[in-house]
C-alpha cells in the first residue's frame, strides 16, 4: 500500500550529500508529495494479479522455468560480455530465428530489454537529416530514444493518421525537409488499451517515403494471432520495423528488433554496429533468452484464445456496472482501463483494492500522456473464470464505495 514519503528536515539531507544537492533532492521530494506522485516498490505476493504484464501466465510455467535452468546451467548466470565481442550465445540465435518464424519477419536482433531496443533503434536511425514523429501516447522509451537520437522530433495527436500526415506533409514541402522520415507508434497502447490501424499507417508511409517504426510490447504473443504486424499483412513489409519485449506476454525478459523485406539483412547490420544499447550493453542473460525461447512454443493459438476470451470477460463485466459502463476502454489486448475523478481517488482505490487481495495498476499524472487518472486492469491467460468474475465484483464494488 502506498503511504505517503518520510520527508528528512533539510539540515540532515545537507548533511548526507553536497549542500546543493540536499537542497534540491529535499525540495523534489517535497514535489512529490504535494502532488500526490510518491510512489513504492509494489510485490504482487499472494495477490489476484490483474496488474502484471505476464499475460499468458508464462513466467512461472515449469517448462519456461526448465529452460531458464537449462540455459544458465549450459552458459552461466550472465552474458559477460557484449554481443559484439564475445556475448552472442547459441540461445541468443536460436531465440532470434524463433521470433523470426513467430511473427514472419526476415531477421531479429535481441537487446537485453524493450526499453534498450527502442532507444537504440530510434539512436541508430537518428541524427541530422531525420525526423521521427511520435504518437502522443508513445512510451516512455520512444520519447527518451527519440530525444537521444539527435533526430528532429514531432508528436502527432493520439491514433491520428491525419495529424500524422498533415506533420508528414510539412516536412515535405518544408524549405528544408528531412530526407529520412519515420512514423513511431505503437501496436497496442499501453494506457488505453487501444490500437492503432498499422495497415493504413503503412500505406501512408509508403506515400511519403517514410519508415514505420511499430512497437509490439502489448500484442506480441498477446494478440490473437500472435502479432499484430503480421495480423496487419506487414510481415514482409520492408518499410515497417517492429520492436517489441520479451518480458510481458513471454514472462522472460528482453527486446527484440524485428524487420523484414529486402533490406531485412542491412538494417540488421547497421543496427549491430551502430545501435548504441547493443554495442555496449552486456548481452540478453542466457536464462531469460532461454525462457523466452520455451515460452514462444507455448504460445499458441489455445493459450491466446483464452486470454482474448479473460480480456473480453473483463471489460463486458465491468462494462455492465452502470456507473462504470461510460468509463472504461475496451483494450484491443489484455489492457482496460478505467477512468477515475481524480489521482487521488485512484491511488485510494489502488490501495483498497490490495488490502482486499486484488492487484490492479494506477496510472496518474504525469504518467499519463493525457493527464487523466486511470485504474488499469490486466487480464491473464491463466485466470479460471470463477476467480476472475470474483475479483472483478470487487473490483467494482470497492470503485464506487470509493467514490462515494
Amino acid at each position: 500500500m502506498s503511504t505517503a514519503p518520510s520527508i528528512a528536515p533539510a539540515a540532515e539531507i545537507c548533511a548526507a550529500v553536497p549542500e546543493a544537492w540536499g537542497r534540491w533532492l529535499g525540495g523534489r521530494a517535497r514535489v512529490r508529495a504535494a502532488r500526490g506522485l510518491h510512489r513504492v516498490e509494489s510485490n504482487r505476493g499472494q495477490l489476484v494479479d490483474l496488474a502484471s504484464n505476464d499475460y499468458l501466465g508464462l513466467g512461472a510455467h515449469p517448462a519456461v522455468r526448465a529452460a531458464a535452468g537449462e540455459a544458465a546451467s549450459r552458459h552461466g548466470a550472465g552474458a559477460a560480455a557484449s554481443r559484439v565481442a564475445t556475448g552472442t550465445l547459441a540461445v541468443h540465435t536460436a531465440l532470434e530465428e524463433a521470433l523470426c518464424d513467430y511473427t514472419g519477419r526476415a531477421a531479429a536482433l535481441v537487446f537485453s530489454s524493450g526499453y534498450t531496443a527502442n532507444i537504440g533503434l530510434l539512436q541508430a536511425l537518428g541524427g541530422p537529416g531525420s525526423h521521427l514523429i511520435l504518437d502522443a501516447h508513445a512510451h516512455a522509451c520512444l520519447i527518451d530514444g527519440a530525444r537521444l537520437s539527435g533526430a528532429r522530433v514531432a508528436t502527432a495527436a493520439h491514433n491520428d493518421l491525419d495529424a500524422a500526415r498533415a506533420l508528414l506533409e510539412a516536412n515535405r514541402d518544408s524549405p528544408a525537409p528531412a530526407p529520412r522520415v519515420a512514423l513511431v507508434l505503437e501496436s497496442v497502447y499501453s494506457v488505453l488499451g487501444d490500437a492503432a490501424d498499422l495497415a493504413a499507417a503503412a500505406a501512408l508511409c509508403t506515400e511519403f517515403g517514410a519508415l514505420l517504426l511499430i512497437d509490439e510490447a502489448h500484442s506480441l504473443a498477446a494478440t490473437h494471432t500472435g502479432s499484430a504486424l503480421r495480423a496487419a499483412g506487414l510481415a514482409g513489409a520492408g518499410h515497417v520495423i517492429a520492436t517489441a519485449t520479451l518480458s510481458k506476454a513471454l514472462g522472460a525478459q528482453g527486446g527484440v528488433v524485428l524487420l523484414g523485406g529486402e533490406a531485412a539483412g542491412l538494417l540488421r547490420e547497421h543496427l549491430v554496429n551502430t545501435a548504441r544499447t547493443f554495442l555496449f550493453d552486456t548481452a540478453l542473460a542466457p536464462a531469460a533468452a532461454g525462457a523466452a525461447l520455451a515460452a514462444l512454443e507455448l504460445a499458441d493459438a489455445q493459450l491466446l484464445g483464452r486470454l482474448g476470451r479473460n480480456a473480453a470477460l473483463v471489460h463486458d463485466t465491468l462494462a455492465a456496472v452502470p456507473q462504470l459502463s461510460g468509463r472504461i476502454e475496451r483494450g484491443a489486448g489484455a489492457v482496460h482501463s478505467i477512468t477515475m475523478a481524480d489521482a487521488a481517488t485512484a491511488v485510494r482505490t489502488a490501495a483498497a483494492l490490495r488490502a482486499r487481495g486484488i492487484a490492479v495498476a494506477c496510472f496518474r499524472p504525469p504518467s499519463v500522456p493525457d493527464g487523466v487518472s486511470r485504474l488499469r486492469i490486466t487480464a491473464h491467460a491463466n485466470h479460471h473464470r470463477r476467480e476472475l468474475l470474483a475479483a472483478l465484483h470487487t473490483i467494482a464494488a470497492t470503485i464506487l464505495e470509493e467514490e462515494s
